[in-house]
């Protein structure tokens, strides 16, 4: 039996084994939540995640700030560089399915003692070769290939979480912005009301009036104010480098139009009732390729156990003479199949098994947790949106109703029926609803923008 023959055997037998692929089938685990959630909404037609951010957010400003975030931020440019190395990753470990074929040329000078005599040998070789190329019937390649694949669609996945993430981020930074703007404007009107209020006390004060105490409460609400005023200008400007870090260059100005919060912000979209909403949402879909990518490498290592069969093959030519190198009869051809079978490895395959099988035991855990804070997300910005209104409308109530306590108690001190303390009191109490009603407010926009992103949306964009 010739060399050949033997070669041709053994290539024949790998082939009979070839029905032997280790290929994983995926298993995803049930979602760990409810099937709805527990504050019932109204359903929509489309799911959230198919209204563009352009459709959604409704204030100019507010998506020249957004498009601005998109294009500079900076975490989001290092995941789109992500993406770029994992499908390198890819194509790298893809490659192994394939054999690589490359040309060689060289030249072996060798010098023997034969009969007594040394002789010098020259031999030129040129030719293409196949070095070690893996037969996958196993499917380990496959599995490596498969794996490598998921990883780049989770990388995929991450990116557009990352930008689902930014955009809501963004939205509520510029509200924040926003809403402490318009809280400094009521804090400068109500300092320059108390610094008017304070005037006229000192005038009665100076014939005689009014006594000192009287004064200096009027005084003390006064610097009260002032310190406010200073107060919320200081986390004006922090609110303003936060926004800046996160668009990634200058903001765009927000302008200087006031009760910008009783203006619409969003648009008004239903929250769905199932929790399958959730599926749209890329970072689960990134935790579930993740998940795949785990299982295609415990498959990968089980194959491990079984033989590893490589081929080497090459054909060119050869000759003692330079010049004849290119002669006929001067052809030279080389196939070697390699089988190895595992039989001592100290435990080597079998720790990468197990090591592989804990990483698919926290892949799977990790999709559990992602789905169930996605699931908390969505509950909490619907437990929220069940009774802001009625806070705001309950809040505008308590205000009107503190104006007119105010406007009664102002007509009483100047009709000496009641002291200054009841007006320093209800203008206290005055300023203090007011800015809770703001504060509600902003509350209630923060919450459609956070419903908006828990369900995933903020990925497309819409142009009307």
């Amino acid at each position: 039996m010739t060399t050949k023959t033997i070669s041709l055997m053994l290539l024949a037998g790998t082939l009979a084994l070839s029905a032997c692929q280790i290929m994983p089938k995926f298993s995803k685990p049930a979602a760990p939540i409810p099937e709805k959630f527990p504050v019932v909404a109204e359903p929509v037609a489309a799911p959230v995640a198919d209204i563009g951010w352009r459709e959604f957010f409704l204030t100019p400003s507010l998506k020249q700030t957004i498009a601005s975030a998109l294009a500079n931020n900076r975490d989001l440019k290092t995941a789109a560089l992500r993406i770029d190395e994992a499908r390198a990753l890819y194509n790298i470990q893809r490659s192994d399915q394939k054999p690589t074929v490359n040309a060689t040329a060289g030249a072996s000078d060798s010098r023997q003692l034969l009969a007594g005599t040394m002789r010098d040998t020259t031999i030129y070789q040129v030719g293409v070769g196949m070095t070690a190329f893996e037969l996958d019937f196993f499917g380990r390649v496959k599995n490596l290939s498969e794996a490598a694949l998921a990883q780049f669609f989770a990388t995929e996945e991450a990116q557009r979480a990352m930008q689902v993430s930014l955009v809501g981020e963004v939205a509520k930074a510029w509200l924040t912005e926003r809403g402490l703007t318009e809280q400094i404007a009521l804090a400068e009107r109500t300092l320059k009301a108390r610094t008017t209020s304070y005037e006229l006390i000192k005038k009665r004060f100076d014939a005689g009036i009014t006594n000192a105490l009287e004064l200096r409460q009027s005084e003390t609400l006064v610097q009260t104010a002032r310190t406010i005023v200073l107060s919320l200008k200081r986390e004006h400007a922090l609110s303003i480098n936060a926004l800046a870090l996160l668009v990634g260059t200058n903001t765009p100005s927000s302008g200087q139009s006031t009760n910008l919060l009783s203006q619409p912000v969003t648009a008004d979209i239903g929250a769905g009732l199932s929790s399958e909403l959730l599926t749209y949402r890329p970072d689960i879909r990134a935790a579930e390729q993740r998940l795949r990518s785990a299982q295609a490498n415990i498959a990968a290592a089980r194959a491990a156990f079984f033989p590893r069969i490589s081929l080497t093959a090459g054909a060119g030519l050869a000759s003692t003479e330079l010049g004849n190198l290119f002669q006929n009869n001067s052809g030279t051809w080389i196939f070697s199949p390699q089988l190895v079978l595992p039989i001592f490895d100290a435990g080597r395959n079998k720790a990468n098994l197990s090591l592989a099988e804990v990483r698919a035991d926290i892949a799977i855990a990790s999709y559990e947790k992602i789905i169930q804070v996605a699931f908390r997300e969505v509950a909490d910005a619907l437990a929220a949106r069940a009774t802001l209104s009625d806070e705001i409308t309950a809040q505008e109530a308590v205000r009107a109703s503190q104006a007119a306590r105010l406007e009664l108690a102002q007509t009483r001190y100047k009709n000496g029926i009641a002291s200054y303390l009841d007006v320093l009191d209800a203008e206290r109490e005055m300023f203090a609803a007011e800015q809770q009603l703001l504060q509600t407010k902003l509350l209630k926009i923060t919450n459609a923008v956070d419903l908006y992103r828990s369900l995933g949306g903020g990925l497309n964009e819409v142009n009307k």
